[in-house]
């Protein structure tokens, strides 16, 4: 008996009885099994240790008990990489955690792996409930690695680009994956209503509308959504043009001066740091013949500068630093060592008003790092460093070891995910001056004693009240006035 099948198909040969299946699936209640019983082995000794926290000691490296790798399906460490770190994005990772399960499977394919076919239509297959699994399969502690199959075959019918076993570029995945989901909660192919499967602590605010893609808010730019604004300016005749642009994450240059590689016997030179790549991101900029700007009062193409600022900043702050870029004919790697802070990164120096922004309001701290070890885009090898409950842990697909913080800072990051500090109250908050107490006080005991006291007493007594109440005044005025 021929079959056939369409272009892109992915074929999975199986006989009538789904032999071949069954063979699969037992498989992997075996390996299951074998993994259940080497975690038991690990806790074991861990008690018998008395070590005091989650943690196994294997060949000189720590082995966190808690935390759960990622299997490597054939060059998919870039996926892996990605999905460590968004799974320790805890607003992020929490909405879809406590999205509800949707049945994708009935009939015959119930309890069956499904091969999606492009024939099958779109409804086949839901990007967003197999992210929803994969993150809760994270940081369970009941199994040391998780198969994300399903969601890589999902990947593969959603986005052709990623079909295959080749290497792939983290941050060009990270910007599709983030693009899908958005799309897939906008067009409610996930089987429930955006408003209604929108979790009680993640609401999406108003002003998050601003930031949106395609005009319909959803949790990915809720919290990645960020606001650009962008100032060209015609040297011709003074023109200003401005436009805001959405983003999701921001990619930095690391500045010509840096990028030089130094042989051994010349001395090191200053350190790149994340400030001069956001600074080199946001300063004035003259564009080049090949990007003349097109003034509408000259009616032609001239010359003009360019600059960026950040209008609205996001929950999250994703940074990537250009570590790639081409040549003549190749794409080569800038192994540029950029240091940046685990904990409050400011950026009010990059804000378009930062005079409007409460104290405190534009510091982050840092929750993941992807790395990227080798020299070239299309090899090497991805890793990721993420925080969750306040100690760092190194993801290297299936292994996951606990870190340091000084070994998170030597870091030759590529991806940076921060996120933002909650800010502190502002001016408007109410001053209890000690006197207030004490005028409480005096004013009860006047309104208790009034029969007993002689009028000359009260009218002192109210003397004093009087006094008291423009002291406080003129105080909090003072107050006021100094900190807006």
């Amino acid at each position: 008996e021929e079959n056939y099948y369409r272009c892109d198909d992915f074929v999975v040969n199986d006989t009538k009885l789904g032999q071949v299946q069954k063979v699969r699936e037992h498989l992997q209640s075996l390996e299951k099994s074998s993994l259940m019983g080497d975690r038991q082995r690990k806790r074991k000794n861990l008690e018998n240790l008395a070590f005091p926290s989650k943690v196994f000691k294997d060949d000189g490296l720590s082995l966190a008990l808690c935390a759960t790798g990622l299997r490597n399906l054939g060059n998919t460490c870039f996926m892996n990489a990605i999905l460590q770190s968004l799974s320790n994005i805890q607003q992020f990772s929490r909405y879809f955690k406590e999205l509800p399960a949707v049945a994708l499977r009935s009939g015959k394919t119930a309890g069956r792996r499904m091969y999606h076919t492009r024939s099958q239509g779109d409804t086949s297959v839901s990007l967003v409930e197999e992210l929803r699994k994969t993150l809760c399969s994270l940081w369970q502690g009941n199994q040391t690695a998780f198969s994300p199959d399903s969601l890589f075959y999902a990947i593969w019918k959603i986005m052709p680009s990623f079909r295959g076993y080749q290497q792939q570029d983290a941050h060009e995945f990270m910007r599709y994956l983030l693009d899908h989901l958005h799309r897939e909660l906008q067009g409610n192919h996930n089987g429930v209503p955006s408003s209604a499967s929108s979790p009680d602590h993640v609401r999406l605010p108003p002003t998050a509308g601003k930031c949106c893609i395609n005009g319909i808010t959803t949790v990915v730019t809720s919290i990645f959504g960020g606001i650009l604004q962008n100032e060209v300016n015609c040297l011709i005749c003074g023109t200003e043009s401005r436009k805001f642009d959405p983003f999701l994450d921001l990619s930095l240059d690391i500045p010509s001066q840096f990028r030089q590689k130094k042989s051994k016997d010349q001395e090191p030179g200053p350190t790149c740091t994340l400030s001069d790549c956001l600074r080199s991101f946001t300063d004035l900029e003259e564009l080049d013949d090949a990007e003349l700007y097109m003034c509408h009062k000259c009616i032609k193409r001239q010359k003009s500068t360019k600059k960026f600022w950040i209008q609205k900043l996001p929950k999250v702050l994703c940074l990537h630093l250009k570590r790639f870029h081409w040549t003549a004919f190749l794409r080569n790697k800038v192994d540029t060592y950029v240091e940046f802070p685990l904990h409050s990164l400011d950026m009010r120096a990059f804000l378009l008003e930062p005079e409007k922004s409460l104290p405190g309001s534009c510091l982050y701290d840092l929750v993941a790092v992807v790395v990227h070890h080798g020299s070239g885009v299309g090899s090497g090898h991805y890793t990721a460093y993420g925080c969750h409950e306040g100690r760092w842990y190194h993801f290297n697909d299936s292994t996951v070891t606990v870190s340091s913080e000084d070994t998170v800072r030597k870091a030759k990051a590529y991806i940076l995910f921060y996120v933002e500090r909650p800010a502190k109250a502002g001016p408007d908050r109410v001053f209890q001056h000690p006197a207030v107490d004490f005028i409480h006080s005096l004013f009860y005991l006047c309104c208790m004693d009034l029969c007993n006291v002689s009028s000359w007493q009260i009218l002192d007594h109210y003397f004093i009240f009087f006094t008291m109440c423009c002291l406080i005044v003129f105080e909090r005025y003072v107050l006021i006035r100094f900190l807006s």
